[in-house]
């Protein structure tokens, strides 16, 4: 899953990471091919292909994926790889709202899976910009705290565009603008400091706190709609503390 803040502390601390990782390979291969259809094989002159197979490297995709994936897309195999990108807004329990981002060769067959996972999953469809106006676009860098103090990060990445830096759990979350993203990765990388992710996500501007009750109904669903092939993201802003999730783990 991707989305961060508190939901995605929630889902790194649910996360069972060898069953998700074959889903995981689908979609950063997928992301490898649309990046090659879009601007060619060659890295060099295609910076989302080159950011598309760092991702995948990172996970640890095979490099012969990643080469076929690269060839595939830009259309060397003579296969036509023709995906298109679709957001769908939901909501869920207790006024809890989630979007979600598909990438698909087939409209209609993601449009029908994803209302049938929300509707039978006790979530609602909601109507076109009912929901994405809870959120923005931003560049999002994930990193362990470690030794490190906020002041620490600021330091290192603030020349570089970043707007602010969050304490969530164990980690810290940078935020910036989707386009000055690579340039806080490198003053990271510059400094030395390690970090665990770098996305442009869909971040929350409000979080809605669940109760032990709406957290189960909202796992249920954000699972059942995670678990489909066209899904590549899902958004929310859900915030399950750490009390209620280990309730849940001791149900």
């Amino acid at each position: 899953m991707s989305g961060h803040s508190k939901w995605a502390t929630t889902k790194h601390k649910k996360a069972a990471i060898d069953a998700k990782r074959a889903k995981s390979f689908a979609k950063l291969i997928k992301n490898i091919e649309v990046a090659a259809r879009a601007g060619g094989a060659d890295m060099s002159g295609n910076p989302a292909l080159e950011l598309a197979v760092t991702k995948a490297k990172k996970s640890s995709v095979p490099n012969d994926n990643i080469d076929r994936a690269i060839k595939r897309g830009a259309g060397l195999t003579g296969e036509v790889v023709d995906y298109t990108e679709i957001i769908y807004e939901a909501r869920g329990p207790q006024g809890s709202a989630l979007l979600i981002e598909c990438l698909t060769d087939n409209k209609n067959r993601a449009a029908s899976e994803v209302r049938v996972a929300i509707t039978r999953n006790g979530g609602t469809i909601a109507d076109p910009g009912s929901v994405a106006y809870l959120f923005a676009r931003k560049g999002l860098v994930n990193l362990p705290k470690k030794d490190l103090t906020e002041d620490d990060l600021l330091m290192a990445v603030l020349d570089a565009g970043a707007e602010e830096v969050k304490e969530s759990g164990e980690s810290f979350e940078i935020h910036s603008e989707p386009s000055d993203l690579r340039a806080v990765v490198a003053a990271l990388e510059e400094a030395g400091i390690e970090y665990e992710t770098d996305e442009i996500e869909f971040v929350p501007s409000m979080h809605v706190e669940l109760d032990a009750e709406g957290a189960r109904k909202f796992l249920k669903l954000a699972d059942a709609i995670e678990e489909l092939d066209d899904v590549q993201n899902v958004y929310s802003n859900a915030d399950i503390s750490a009390e209620v999730m280990a309730e849940l783990e001791n149900d």
